[in-house]
């Protein structure tokens, strides 16, 4: 893949700099990164402040809570056991006599009561969002179970993801804290923190020193303002609500959930290299490093979900909706064509000139990013505003994946 030219990276750059030009109602600050199969950056850029209100510009040092982009690197390390033989994909019982507390879980119904599950839940459900497991702010019945205490997904205490399932095992996809629950399998089949397994087999070999689930002070000083959105479209200032990892110290951080799901902060310069290398076919084209095999990332970037082809039509209500607004279709094509789940990942194309097998997810606060194997383009576009699903945001996002295929012809 050739370097964009000057006019194609100015236009990037402007429409970067556009979607932060009004302080009171665009973003308040973002970085877009885009990187080409061979690991070197096509594109780089931060634009706006690092905050709403602050003075600060944002720059591409600043670190940034990535959420559920976390998803995709607890895949990569999870696939890594699979990879070696330590875990199964498809043996329940391995997974509930490492996790007992997922032989022990019911299935929360519609009316607020619970019943027994009906078969075993397993790796490759955990991965693909079939096990079951919601989160009580992209779900209502969830949200008001567990009265009048809640769930919060975010508070770094395991008790809070011990939720019961919204649908038996296997019998539907749901969004939530299901890949949590694959990173805790991983941390008692080693016997090591999530955190630690993951800078000693992914982030130290790829050279990446930026990314943790406890950040170091350097990483602290850098870190992006978290931001809201009010109803009126208007921005405002919002506590960080990812905070434990940030104050923990000691033996506290022992006590700290390692969240698979959502627990990773990161340089978005280092995340597109963990990208990079997945298209690459699990070789870090930067470092040289093999993370995974060939044959892993196929079956990562392979449907997992066939029999649920309109999953991402199911909707997504806003059940807390200072965290999320209402999700009618998590991804829309032209013609409602089928897409897919991979083990971590949504499989999608779309609008913008993307090929079929595209990967692509999120973070709650407004981070996007995609993988395109087959033309060997990734990218990520990084924010800090709730609710999820903003509407500036979405027109970046897509703005800017349109001009990257658009300048590679």
């Amino acid at each position: 893949m050739g370097k964009l030219s000057p006019e194609s990276l100015q236009t990037l750059k402007q429409i970067t700099e556009d979607a932060c030009a009004d302080p009171e109602t665009g973003i308040p600050g973002t970085t877009v990164v885009v990187v080409g199969k061979d690991g070197k950056e096509l594109f780089a850029h931060a634009a706006g402040k690092r905050g709403y209100g602050s003075k600060e510009p944002m720059t591409l040092d600043n670190i940034y809570w990535i959420a559920s982009c976390t998803k995709m690197i607890t895949g990569v390390a999870v696939m890594q056991l699979v990879e070696q033989g330590k875990l199964k994909l498809d043996d329940a019982t391995q997974v509930e006599e490492l996790c007992p507390e997922l032989k022990a879980v019911k299935v929360l119904q519609k009316d607020g009561s619970l019943v027994d599950k009906k078969r075993g839940i397993t790796l490759r459900m955990l991965l693909s969002h079939t096990a079951g497991f919601g989160y009580a702010f992209f779900n209502n019945e969830l949200r008001d179970y567990n009265k009048p205490l809640g769930y919060d997904e975010f508070s770094g205490h395991l008790k809070d993801i011990i939720q019961p399932l919204v649908h038996q095992p296997g019998e539907g996809w749901e969004y939530g804290v299901n890949i949590d629950w694959a990173g805790i399998v991983l941390e008692r089949a080693t016997g090591t923190s999530l955190n630690n397994y993951m800078q000693k087999h992914i982030l130290e070999p790829l050279g990446l020193k930026n990314m943790s689930m406890f950040p170091t002070e350097s990483m602290k000083k850098n870190l992006a303002y978290m931001n809201t959105r009010k109803p009126d479209g208007k921005l405002g200032r919002y506590d960080h609500i990812n905070r434990r990892p940030l104050i923990v110290e000691g033996n506290d951080i022992a006590t700290t959930l390692n969240s698979g799901g959502a627990g990773m902060f990161a340089k978005p310069q280092e995340y597109v290299q963990i990208l990079a290398t997945l298209l690459n076919d699990g070789t870090s084209p930067t470092t040289g490093a093999k993370i995974l095999s060939k044959a892993t990332v196929d079956e990562m970037f392979k449907n997992q979900i066939p029999d649920f082809p309109n999953f991402a039509r199911q909707g997504i209500p806003a059940a807390k909706p200072d965290l999320t607004n209402a999700i009618p279709e998590l991804y829309p094509i032209p013609g409602d064509k089928p897409q897919g789940w991979g083990l971590t990942f949504m499989l999608t194309e779309g609008v913008t000139g993307r090929s079929k097998g595209t990967a692509q997810w999120a973070g709650l606060p407004n981070l996007w990013w995609w993988c395109d194997r087959e033309k060997g383009v990734a990218g990520i576009i990084c924010n800090q505003i709730l609710p999820f699903c903003d509407v500036k945001t979405l027109g970046l996002w897509v703005a800017i994946e349109s001009a990257v295929y658009k300048a590679l012809g």
